[in-house]
């Protein structure tokens, strides 16, 4: 929107903002923010920024806690969700040194600006690509309880299938056969393009939105190809949006994994591809698929550290409750061409070199996705360095549905983690590749883990109303 201080302020007065609203990302992937009065807005706020305390954001900062937020003026945009008009900004964290101030080596955007410099260097490549596909839920009604004399959750989506005896219209999907209905039984179809509406507003371009499989309520919106950093904005303000959308048309956004048992579960599907100097680096008209022997060692390097990526991939419990067999979700560590049980799929219908790729399913939308990119983009780094062939190292390609295998083929296969504890396990053993160049610092990956083990451990301490049924009578 503005490259200067003194631009903005014009904008500001131009279209009489009242509020400026600064957000700021959180050690998980969400925002926080501090607004101020648009008349107190100046140069000085660009140059000195905003204070707050990093270690309340998650961040265990081995300088001291106060820090300062510094505002990126091109992401600034008017917030459609504020009565009172309001410029929303994001921007970066910063140290408080002198006689400058440095950047907070911990900060989302600061580690997604690493790896894209690391790549930069390592001359692979001067340009990351991806496309991350957002599921999620749009229920009617969410509540949940967490008490000693009571634990409960309940969702209800009108079009589900449980309501068959009580919906007056007869607008119910069946189980699991919700992909690309069409009205009537689309029911959140104009929330849904109103939320792609306003994202182009934003300057974010929309590929689709549609139904997805699960009927209690499960949709996608697609972006198109973005550069990476760009993405990792982008995806923070199209949760955002999501979210804020869904409220004013009564409804509640949920991008858990899986928050209805026995429906498909919400994954954040990446595409990704490298360019230099704007040509394409994974096409090759002769390789597996048209992918080039580059592709294939990033893909290898991928596969190597599937199991330490999930920890940023895939950061919570519910994460793997959504990786299991029969719901489209990947369990195998492998790569084919249009299988959707394999970790790493090759879509067929992109055909042309600029925009020959793959996608890694396993990620899901409860990522930090700064994080979460700059870790793909470092582990598929490590496998063009090291040169990892993920077919020599007999990940594929799996040109058959894996879930359908017998049961001794089955167990000769390399499966995903299969929790949290695993992850993080995998992730504090193998960790190298992100720490190169600086890139992640050794002490936020300690930080992280540290803290989602006690995350872990406080959710292994409450009893689950499933054990109730298992165990009560015996």
């Amino acid at each position: 929107m503005a490259k200067t201080a003194a631009e903005l302020m014009s904008f500001i007065k131009e279209n009489d903002v009242k509020m400026i609203d600064f957000k700021i990302v959180d050690i998980n992937g969400q925002f926080r923010h501090v607004t101020i009065p648009a008349a107190q807005f100046s140069e000085n706020t660009v140059k000195e920024g905003i204070g707050f305390d990093a270690s309340n954001y998650g961040y265990a900062v081995v300088e001291k806690s106060d820090m300062v937020f510094i505002p990126d003026l091109e992401t600034a945009i008017i917030d459609p969700f504020c009565e009172i008009k309001t410029l929303s900004i994001t921007g970066n964290a910063m140290v408080i040194d002198y006689p400058e101030n440095r950047p907070l080596d911990q900060y989302p955007r600061n580690i997604v600006a690493a790896a894209e410099q690391y790549m930069k260097d390592s001359g692979v490549a001067d340009t990351m690509l991806i496309l991350p596909e957002f599921e999620f839920h749009l229920f009617d009604d969410v509540a949940w309880t967490v008490r000693p004399e009571e634990i409960a959750m309940s969702v209800d989506a009108k079009q589900a299938y449980w309501n068959s005896d009580i919906e007056g219209m007869g607008r119910i999907v069946p189980h699991q056969k919700a992909y690309h209905v069409a009205k009537p039984l689309d029911t959140s179809y104009e929330c849904r393009s109103e939320m792609c509406l306003e994202l182009e507003k934003m300057g974010i371009e929309i590929k689709y939105h549609h139904p997805e499989v699960g009927a209690a309520g499960q949709f996608e919106i697609e972006p198109m190809l973005g550069q990476m950093s760009k993405m990792a904005d982008n995806t923070m303000m199209i949760k955002y949006v999501i979210h804020n959308t869904a409220l004013k048309y009564g409804k509640a956004a949920t991008f858990m994994p899986k928050p209805v048992y026995g429906e498909a579960g919400n994954g954040m599907h990446v595409h990704m591809l490298l360019l230099k100097d704007g040509e394409p680096v994974f096409s090759d008209d002769n390789g597996y698929s048209h992918l080039s022997e580059t592709a294939h060692y990033f893909m290898g390097g991928l596969l190597k550290h599937i199991a330490s990526l999930c920890a940023l991939t895939n950061p919570s419990t519910n994460s793997f409750k959504r990786l299991v067999p029969g719901f489209e979700a990947p369990v195998t560590v492998g790569y084919a061409t249009s299988n959707r049980s394999a970790v790493i799929r090759i879509p067929a219908y992109a055909k042309t070199p600029k925009m020959r790729r793959f996608e890694l399913r396993n990620p899901d939308a409860t990522c930090n996705p700064y994080f979460c990119y700059a870790a793909l983009l470092m582990a598929g780094l490590d496998g063009i360095k090291n040169k990892i062939d993920p077919h020599a190292e007999g990940w594929g390609p799996y040109d058959m549905n894996l879930y359908n295998l017998p049961e001794e083929e089955k167990a000769k296969l390399k499966g995903l983690p299969t929790s949290l504890p695993e992850a993080l396990d995998a992730l504090e053993a193998d960790h190298d590749y992100l720490t190169a160049g600086g890139v992640f610092p050794e002490h936020l990956l300690k930080n992280f883990i540290a803290r989602k083990r006690a995350e872990c451990m406080e959710l292994s301490k409450i009893p689950h109303p499933a054990e109730f049924d298992k165990y009560f009578n015996l």
